[in-house]
């Protein structure tokens, strides 16, 4: 399990070392991205599973209203994959 892992980004010919960081990347093949508001980043995951490679991620949310339980707020996305 990596934490803070640096994503490189690379346009037209440019290399930025640290343009992203990762959550928590598990085992180089799933990303999680935790959050703690109240608005849903599933676009900043679906960036860092594109540039990363990785077709999984997880976004864990700690804000959840509706009922205090945190698998409301638990969303798992797969890269290439329409629900």
């Amino acid at each position: 399990m990596e934490k803070q892992k640096a994503l490189p980004l690379k346009y037209r010919n440019v290399k930025v070392d640290c343009g992203y960081r990762i959550d928590l990347l598990a085992e180089g093949k799933v990303i999680i991205e935790v959050k703690a508001v109240n608005t849903i980043h599933e676009a900043q995951l679906l960036s860092y599973l594109k540039l990363s490679g990785c077709k999984i991620g997880l976004l864990i949310n700690f804000n959840v209203k509706v009922v205090k339980v945190l698998k409301n707020g638990v969303r798992r996305l797969v890269l290439g994959f329409q629900e």
